[in-house]
């Protein structure tokens, strides 16, 4: 650790940033900060890795075997004491990361942030985090006692660890903000489980289109914001019979729209959050094997998103990547099956106007009065008195927006439909993914998962691969949860799911391969209701169109699909706006811009200008098409991307087109010549500020801490190229968060890489070590050991013992 670099930055700083980069408290005591017997220096030290350790709990000794990428071995002779190592060791990598991100998703940084991180923590408390945690544990002690007792052997485990901490070894995250560990609990799983669901959530914008539909007139809308794009190159092959299918979609009842004006509305999950996976049979296979791969787009933090562990009992063995908080591995593997996720991003959100009565105790339903829920949260504010928030549950959900939050509507709220609030069982789907030994023990295990809705990629020894586009899907009319919805009107009311065997599915394809990159995922002949939820259009056609240019691909070809940086996007307008725009009046400086992007390959390549000028001219374009959008108090959404462009290409008249702010008559060829030269000046300062506007410069791609004021924590410049709709979908600080390829040999050989490192402590070698080899585009082999015998891989081996003196 470079302690200058460290203390400046943290003198300069005298807030913290957190992840959403809101303000967070102030400095704290120096005294105990840098203190040389119980602060900052105490953190500069490496993993122990040998030895023994007494772990409460315990049944018999685990043995764990660490290799030289500081991935941890386990091997437990029972599931109870897995879990328990589980625990126990995440919280030794992982433990100020592991709670942090449980205190966000229940609403609780103000504990240790302070009072400016209040309005996040009565936003999260109102889209009923801590809600939908508690019905996943009532749902598991009712239904599932077996998975809630690993979830508390694993709250054991970390609890284990913090039990043998003493201040002085407490991660320097703690030391910063002056606060100290609290103990694990089944809920804090839940929570983290629920964090997952909200980040991954398919589109919200009910609000926003219903503010659309209100200004721009339901053909303009359909026009913009379509059901399906012209090109749709699904999940599932257009081909598909869907004839077995005999439960009908439920009949639309023709209800009234509700129009309201919605100023403003709760901050969302990152769009770009998204993943690629897909698996080839072993017919398309090189070796004969099939092969699968995955690689979840997820925000570029430090400490990294996941932490590869093997974990073994002697009635399965896996490996893979897994997330602090979760049990099991979540993109894995095992001896028999490989799996992984992409974003399914279904519409499992939905929106209901609620009308009180006058003292706020009942909400109008069916034409009567039904009783409100409160559930009072109590906000506990660093150095400050608790803040309470009365929040009201109807049955559709929590009422977000009332007049106590962003509304100033007395007798009108807003309530949210969210699948999760419903409580459900995902941990158990992880578990027995890494038991399953073939396709049905696959599907038995997607069975116990409602959201977020996930596509579940699989490939076996036995020779199957399949996908799964699997989550609990409500059965839904045409056009609901479109726009905001008349909660007093049963009809609209959800009314019954799809069954769970009736989800889009592909088994063994006669095309040799399945896929997915978040695109929609039927054609318009599924016989449910699926609309356009913002789906992918690019990164799934490269990727198809990858598997369909050959017979044969290897692991190398896998490889190279992962750090594939075609534009397909730029593709599909450069070459036509350089046709359609008018050059005559481009000053020498913009002409040679001009040039610049006329040679482009349409690759992003880090070391190619022309990503850095299509990124600058189109997003001037986009915000001068769309200046329609930027209404005061109007919360709006602006149509995505490849509808832009076809409206652009082939709607080039359209009244959209015109800038509202000029007297002149605009069409999509003037806006072409008019964005360009906006794009060039801003090019032209970039070259004259930073030297060039080659593309690893333009980009600046980091992985920052989880604290955004700790640049001392974290990683810039990190030279690689793609960026968004791109299938190296590596923007400023999002991207592949997680790269593995897996070959089903039997057993299946693996190989991955993560932009972070397995340790937590930015005081270690191992905390960002991955980073540059994941900017390279290389990998790791992921060394998966078939029994308890150290491999030479193996650099040093713990035992974890029962702790006879409990």
């Amino acid at each position: 650790m470079k302690y200058t670099k460290l203390l400046l930055s943290f003198l300069l700083t005298i807030g913290i940033f957190f992840v959403l980069n809101t303000k967070l408290g102030d400095i704290p005591p120096l005294g105990k900060f840098l203190n040389p017997q119980s602060g900052i220096w105490q953190n500069e030290t490496d993993e122990a890795i040998s030895g023994e350790i007494s772990i409460p709990g315990l049944e018999e000794n685990v043995t764990v075997h660490y290799d030289e990428q500081l991935i941890p071995h386990v091997f437990a002779q029972n599931e109870s004491d897995l879990y328990k190592a589980q625990g126990y060791l995440t919280a030794k990598h992982r433990l100020w990361q592991l709670e942090f991100q449980t205190f966000a998703a229940a609403g609780r940084l103000s504990e240790i942030i302070g009072e400016s991180a209040l309005n996040y923590d009565r936003t999260e408390r109102r889209r009923g985090m801590g809600y939908g945690a508690d019905q996943a544990i009532a749902y598991m002690e009712q239904h599932d006692t077996e998975t809630l007792g690993f979830i508390e052997d694993y709250a054991d485990g970390v609890n284990a660890y913090i039990d043998q901490l003493s201040p002085e070894n407490y991660p320097v995250e703690y030391k910063l903000l002056d606060y100290t560990p609290e103990k694990w609990t089944p809920k804090k799983t839940a929570l983290l489980l629920m964090y997952m669901t909200k980040m991954l959530a398919g589109g919200d914008e009910d609000l926003e289109y219903t503010n659309a539909l209100r200004l721009f007139g339901k053909e303009n809308f359909d026009l913009l914001f379509p059901d399906f794009f012209d090109v749709n190159d699904p999940i599932i092959p257009t081909e598909t019979d869907w004839n077995f299918i005999d439960v009908p979609q439920t009949p639309h009842p023709n209800a009234d729209l509700v129009l309201d004006s919605i100023s403003e509305t709760i901050e969302k999950p990152n769009p770009d959050n998204g993943s690629n996976n897909w698996a080839v049979s072993g017919e398309k296979s090189a070796t004969g094997n099939p092969i699968l791969a995955n690689d979840p787009h997820l925000g570029l933090n430090l400490p990294a998103i996941w932490f590869v562990m093997q974990l073994s009992t002697p009635n399965h063995n896996a490996m893979g990547a897994t997330i602090p908080g979760a049990l099991g591995v979540i993109s894995g593997f095992n001896q028999h099956i490989a799996w992984g996720e992409t974003n399914a991003t279904r519409d499992v959100i939905d929106w209901y106007k609620i009308e009180f009565n006058k003292d706020r105790t009942q909400y109008k339903y069916d034409g009567q009065w039904k009783d409100l829920t409160i559930r009072v949260e109590d906000i506990k504010i660093k150095g400050k008195e608790s803040f309470k928030d009365s929040v009201l549950y109807t049955h559709h959900g929590p009422v977000v927006y009332d007049q106590n939050f962003m509304s100033d509507e007395e007798l009108v709220g807003y309530a949210m439909k969210w699948i999760g609030h419903e409580g459900g069982n995902n941990q158990k789907t992880f578990l027995e993914l890494n038991k399953a030994k073939n396709y049905d023990d696959y599907v038995s295990a997607l069975k116990y998962w409602n959201a977020p809705a996930q596509n579940f990629v699989f490939a076996s020894t036995e020779g199957d691969i399949a996908l799964w586009i699997q989550g609990k899907f409500p059965n839904k009319w045409e056009g609901q949860g479109k726009f905001l919805m008349d909660g007093s009107n049963p009809d609209n009311d959800w009314q019954g799911y799809i069954p769970q065997e009736f989800n889009a599915k592909v088994k063994n394809p006669e095309r040799g391969f399945v896929s997915s990159a978040n695109q929609h995922p039927v054609d318009d002949n599924y016989p449910f209701f699926v609309y356009n939820d913002g789906y992918e259009t690019y990164r799934n056609r490269v990727i198809n169109d990858f598997f369909k240019s050959k017979e044969k691909f290897s692991v190398q070809d896998f490889k190279d699909l992962h750090n594939n940086n075609y534009n397909l996007k730029a593709a599909e307008l450069v070459p036509y706006m350089l046709e359609h725009m008018d050059t005559s009046s481009l000053t020498a400086e913009e002409n040679a811009i001009y040039d610049e992007i006329k040679a482009w390959d349409f690759n992003n390549d880090i070391d190619k200008v022309g990503p850095s000028i299509w990124r600058q001219w189109y997003g001037k374009l986009y915000n001068m098409v769309w200046d329609e959008f930027e209404v005061e108090d109007t919360a709006l959404e602006k149509p995505f991307a490849y509808q832009t462009i076809y409206l652009l290409k082939n709607y080039g008249e359209r009244e959209f087109m015109d800038i509202v702010d000029t007297d002149e008559k605009e069409t999509a060829k003037d806006l072409f010549l008019l964005a360009f030269k906006k794009a060039a000046e801003r090019l032209l300062e970039i070259k004259n500020e930073e030297g060039d506007y080659t593309w690893a410069n333009y980009k600046g791609t980091y992985a920052g801490h989880l604290l955004r004021g700790l640049p001392a924590f974290s990683r810039f410049d990190i030279p690689i190229g793609g960026d968004r709709n791109i299938v190296n979908a590596t923007s400023e600080n999002h991207g592949p968060s997680w790269r593995m390829i897996v070959e089903m040999t039997t057993p299946p050989t693996a190989i991955g890489i993560y932009p972070g490192g397995q340790s937590g402590n930015p005081g270690s070698k191992y905390y960002d070590n991955f980073i540059d080899d994941w900017a390279e585009g290389k990998y790791h082999s992921l060394n998966f050991l078939q029994s308890n015998k150290a491999t030479e891989a193996i650099i040093g081996t713990q035992t974890l013992t029962p702790d006879h003196n409990e």
